[in-house]
C-alpha cells in the first residue's frame, strides 16, 4: 500500500491550528477538530488493552484527538506533546527559548511627573481621574510583550489505516517514558518516546514483533517563519530553520533517523523508512537566544543548526538502550526523592483509563485517593520536564505550547502565577528545579533598576505584573498592570530557597542582593497616607491593586486601582522580616536592617472588615464587585506568606470568614491556591474539597490544569497543597527555628496513608505514615542537625536531631 501524502496532514493541522487560534474556548471549534483529527489519528482502533499496572502512570484506551489529550515529555528546555496517533503519528515541539520579541526599553518618562497628581487623586477618592492619568503616562512603551511561541511539530505517516486492535498509549511518570502500542495485521508495533535531560535530545523508538514490518514517512513542520530542508552533511537528517521575525532570534531543528534493517531515503522533504526491524528518531533544537545573563546580547551570535548538528553527532553514536538507562536514571535522582500512598482504591476503578477516573470524579463529586497521588508526583513530573539548571523557568504553560500566540501569551506574570509555578519546589524535595527562577531574577535587576527609576525616581528594581525572556518590567496590558510589587512577591523566592536548605552560600551570593534590591524599592516608593484617610499617617503604596480584582465605591463606579491594598502590606511585611533575618544570618547591612525595622512599625496594618467579618482586601472597607473572585490576594499572609496563622487568632478566624465568603469554584489556579489556604488554616477535608472540585471541574484529560485554556500553575498549585496537608513548617518558634507539623490538615477519607522524602524549613527531610487518620510514625533527617519542634495532633515536643542522620519517631512523637 502506498504512502499516503504528509501534504493533507500538514493542511489539517494548519487548519485545526486556526480554528483554535480563532477560538479557544468554543464548542464548535473543538468538535471540529475532534472530528478532523479522529479521522486520520484514530482509524479503526477497536479494542484497549489492559491497565498498565503501575500507579505512577497516565493511560489511555485511544489517541488523543486534539492538544489538551496529548502527553507532555520535557528535558526542562526541549519538550514535546505526544498523540499516539495510528495512521498519523504527531509530536508537537516546544524549545524553552522560542520566544518572540526583543530586548527594549518601554519605561515611561512621563509617569515620574505624573505621579504625584496619580496619587493625591488616589488618596482623595478621585480614582478615575487617576487611572486616566495613569494609563496615559504611566504604560509602557509598547504596553504589551511578544509571545513564547511553538518550535514546530514532528509528523509521522503510517500506513496503518484500518483493522487496529488492543491500542494502548500511556505516560510512566516513574521512567518519564511515553509509549504507544497497538496490533495491525498481527503485528505488535510499539513506540516508546522520552526527552533526555542527559544527552539534550527527544528520542522515538519504533519497534515491531515482526522483523522487515516498520515503514513509515517523516517531517518536521512549522506553521510559519520556517524550511524544512534536507541536511547537507547526512543523508538520513532533516532541518528545520527560521526565524521569528525581522529582528527576532533563529531557530533550528534536527531530525535523524537510525535503522535496524530496512532502507531510509529523502523524498519531498521527507525521511522515508521502509522494511526496517526497528529505527529510532532524535531530534535536537536550539536557537540563538543569548541567554537570561545576556539578553541584551545578540541575536545572531548563537548559530542553531551549528548546535543541533554538533549534540545530534554526539547522540546518533550512542547506544540507544544506553541512552534510554541514563535518561531514566537522570530522571529519577529527582523524582524518586518523594513516595505517596493516599490510600487503595477498588481494583476495578485502578484499572480505568485515567480519563474515566476523571470522568467518575464528575460524576460522583469525589476523588479516588490514588488519583489524588497521581495527580500530585504528575505535578513534580512536569516541573522536573519544564524547569531544570540552566534553561528558562516554567512559563504559563509550563514548556508546552502549540500556537505562534499562546494564551496570555505564554509569558511569566508576577502576580501568583510564576510563584505559584514553584511552589512545590522546595516542599517536594526538587530544589534544583527552583534555580531558573532566580536566573531570571537576576536578569530583570538590570532592566528593572531602570524601570525604578524612570518611572518611580526609586532605588532598586522592579517588575510589574509581567515579564518575558527579554527583560520586560514596565507596566503592560492595562491599568491593571500598574502593580509595582512584582518583585517583592519573587524575591521571597530565594528566601524561602534557603529557609529549606540552609545554604548561606546561595543566600549570601544570590539571595541577599535579590532581596535587598527589591526592598529599597519599596522602601523608596512607600508614602504617608494623608489626614483624612483610613491610614493616615501609616506608609502605604500608591498606586495600588489587589490583582485582577474590583471594588465598588460609595459613588457607584466601579474601579481595580486605589493605594495601600491589603496585599501589598502582607508582601512587604514578609520581605522586610525576611530581610531583617538574612542580613543577622551574614551579619551584613546593619543600617538597611534597622531601616527595614523602622518601616516595619510604620506600616498600614492589616484590617478585618466590619462588613463581612473577613480580612479586609482593600484599605477602605470596600464592596467587592464579584464576591467570588478567582484572585484570593488579601489570603497572602496565611499562604505563601506566613504572618497569619493561629498564634495571630483574630487574623486567623477572619482568614477562615473571607476564604469561606470568596467559594469552592473558581480557575485551576486558583482552586489550587485555596487548596493551600485551607490546608494552612488546618482543614483537611475542604482541602480535599477544593483539590476534588481542581480534578472535577478544572482538568484536562492528560491531567493539565485548565483555566481555561490550559494553564500549569494549577498543576503545581495542586501538588504543594497535597504538601502542606501532610507537612508544613511555616511557623516560628521562640527560638528562632522553625516548627515541624506532621499531619496538619489529614482529610476523614484518608484513613490511612505515608509519605517520604518531603522537606521541612531548615534543612530536613521527613517521612510520615498515618493510620487511622492518626500519625503512626515518623522519620527526619537533618543536613544541619540541632534542636527542632514537632507536633501532631495538637502535641508539641522538642528533640535533639543528628546531623545527616535519619531519626524515627513513634506516634506519640518520642523517638524509637
Amino acid at each position: 500500500m502506498r504512502l499516503l501524502s504528509l501534504q493533507i496532514l500538514v493542511c489539517l493541522t494548519t487548519f485545526m491550528h486556526l480554528l483554535c487560534a480563532a477560538d479557544n474556548d468554543s464548542a464548535t471549534s473543538r468538535s471540529r477538530i475532534d472530528a478532523a483529527w479522529k479521522d486520520r489519528a484514530v482509524c479503526d482502533v477497536t479494542t484497549a488493552a489492559p491497565a498498565p499496572g503501575t500507579p505512577l502512570t497516565l493511560w489511555y484506551r485511544r489517541p488523543a484527538q486534539v492538544w489538551e489529550e496529548a502527553l507532555p515529555i520535557g528535558n526542562g528546555r526541549l519538550g514535546a506533546m505526544v498523540f499516539g496517533g495510528v495512521a498519523d503519528e504527531r509530536l508537537q515541539l516546544n524549545e524553552d527559548s522560542v520566544w518572540d520579541g526583543a530586548p527594549l526599553d518601554p519605561a515611561n518618562p512621563e509617569g515620574l511627573k505624573a505621579l504625584p497628581e496619580i496619587r493625591r487623586l488616589l488618596f482623595a477618592g478621585q480614582n478615575k481621574q487617576a487611572v486616566d492619568l495613569a494609563h496615559k503616562t504611566m504604560m509602557g512603551r509598547p504596553q504589551e510583550i511578544k509571545s513564547y511561541q511553538s518550535l514546530g511539530e514532528l509528523l509521522i505517516e503510517t500506513q496503518h489505516l484500518s483493522g487496529v486492535t488492543a491500542y494502548q498509549r500511556n505516560l510512566d511518570i516513574h521512567q518519564a517514558l511515553a509509549t504507544t502500542r497497538y496490533d495491525h495485521d498481527g503485528v505488535t508495533f510499539t513506540r516508546e518516546a522520552f526527552a533526555s535531560a542527559a544527552d539534550g535530545v527527544i528520542a522515538i523508538r519504533f519497534t515491531a514483533s515482526k522483523s522487515k514490518a516498520i515503514t513509515f514517512a517523516a517531517t518536521l513542520k512549522r506553521e510559519q517563519n520556517a524550511i524544512c530542508a534536507a541536511a547537507s552533511d547526512d543523508s538520513h537528517s532533516l532541518v528545520l530553520s527560521g526565524r521569528i521575525s525581522e529582528k527576532g532570534i533563529f531557530f533550528a531543528a534536527r531530525l535523524s533517523a537510525l535503522a535496524s534493517g530496512g532502507t531510509i531515503s529523502r523524498a519531498d522533504g521527507r525521511l522515508i523508512v521502509t522494511g526496517a526491524d526497528a529505527v529510532t528518531l532524535y531530534i535536537s533544537a536550539a536557537t540563538s537566544y543569548p541567554g537570561l545573563a545576556h539578553i541584551t546580547g545578540p541575536v545572531d551570535a548563537i548559530k542553531p543548526m551549528d548546535v543541533c548538528r554538533s549534540i545530534m553527532n554526539k547522540v546518533v553514536k550512542k547506544n540507544y538502550n544506553l541512552l534510554k538507562k541514563e535518561h531514566v536514571a537522570d530522571h529519577q535522582r529527582l523524582f524518586n526523592r518523594v513516595t505517596l500512598d493516599l490510600g487503595s482504591v477498588t481494583p476495578a476503578i485502578a484499572a480505568l483509563p485515567t480519563d474515566e477516573r476523571i470522568a467518575l470524579i464528575k460524576k460522583h463529586a469525589t476523588a479516588d485517593p490514588d488519583l489524588i497521588a497521581l495527580h500530585f508526583q504528575f505535578g513534580r513530573y512536569l516541573l522536573i520536564c519544564s524547569s531544570r539548571p540552566g534553561g528558562l523557568p516554567a512559563n504559563l504553560q509550563g514548556l508546552w505550547g502549540w500556537q505562534m500566540n499562546l494564551p496570555w501569551d505564554g509569558d511569566f506574570h508576577t502576580n501568583i502565577n510564576i510563584q505559584m509555578n514553584y511552589w512545590p519546589a522546595e516542599s517536594t524535595n526538587l530544589a534544583e528545579t527552583h534555580l531558573p527562577f532566580f536566573d531570571l531574577m537576576d536578569s530583570l535587576v538590570k532592566p528593572g533598576e531602570r524601570t525604578a527609576k524612570v518611572l518611580y525616581g526609586a532605588r532598586g528594581w522592579v517588575v510589574h505584573h509581567l515579564t518575558d525572556a527579554w527583560g520586560y518590567t514596565a507596566p503592560a496590558d492595562g491599568p491593571w498592570g500598574i502593580w509595582p510589587v512584582g518583585g517583592i512577591w519573587m524575591a521571597l523566592h530565594p528566601w524561602e530557597h534557603y529557609q529549606f536548605n540552609n545554604d548561606k552560600n546561595f543566600l549570601k551570593t544570590r539571595g541577599w542582593p535579590l532581596m535587598q534590591g527589591a526592598a529599597r524599592f519599596i522602601i523608596d516608593t512607600l508614602v504617608e497616607a494623608p489626614a483624612g484617610t483610613p491610614a493616615a499617617g501609616k506608609l502605604v503604596t500608591n498606586p495600588s491593586h489587589s490583582p485582577e480584582n474590583t471594588f465598588k465605591m460609595p459613588n457607584g463606579e466601579t474601579h481595580v486601582f486605589t493605594y495601600g491594598a491589603t496585599m501589598d502590606v502582607m508582601m512587604i511585611h514578609e520581605l522586610l522580616s525576611a530581610c531583617i533575618e538574612a542580613s543577622r544570618i551574614l551579619d551584613c547591612d546593619a543600617d538597611f536592617r534597622r531601616e527595614c525595622e523602622k518601616i516595619l512599625t510604620q506600616l498600614a496594618p492589616v484590617k478585618i472588615s466590619a462588613r463581612t467579618g473577613g480580612i479586609q482586601e482593600w484599605i477602605e472597607d470596600y464592596e467587592e464587585t464579584e464576591v467570588h473572585h478567582r484572585h484570593v490576594s488579601h489570603m497572602f499572609g496565611v499562604h505563601p506568606g506566613s504572618m497569619i496563622t493561629a498564634a495571630t487568632p483574630e487574623l486567623f478566624a477572619a482568614a477562615k470568614k473571607s476564604l469561606d465568603r470568596r467559594g469552592d469554584g473558581a480557575t485551576g489556579w486558583s482552586l489550587g491556591w485555596k487548596a493551600n489556604l485551607w490546608a494552612r488554616l488546618r482543614d483537611g477535608d475542604r482541602t480535599l474539597k477544593l483539590l476534588t472540585n481542581l480534578l472535577k471541574d478544572m482538568t484536562l484529560p492528560n491531567l493539565f490544569d485548565t483555566c481555561p485554556p490550559f494553564q500549569i500553575d494549577g498543576n503545581f498549585g495542586a501538588c504543594a497543597g497535597v504538601a502542606e496537608m501532610l507537612v508544613q513548617s511555616h511557623i516560628r518558634t521562640a527560638s528562632g527555628g522553625y516548627q515541624i507539623d506532621l499531619l496538619p490538615a489529614l482529610p476523614s477519607t484518608w484513613p490511612q496513608g505515608s509519605a517520604s522524602g518531603l522537606r521541612a524549613r531548615g534543612g530536613i527531610t521527613v517521612g510520615v505514615s498515618w493510620k487511622n487518620g492518626k500519625l503512626d510514625g515518623a522519620t527526619l533527617l537533618s543536613s544541619n542537625g540541632g534542636p527542632v519542634t514537632v507536633g501532631t495532633g495538637g502535641r508539641t515536643v522538642t528533640i535533639m536531631l543528628p546531623k545527616g542522620k535519619a531519626l524515627s519517631l513513634s506516634a506519640d512523637l518520642s523517638s524509637r
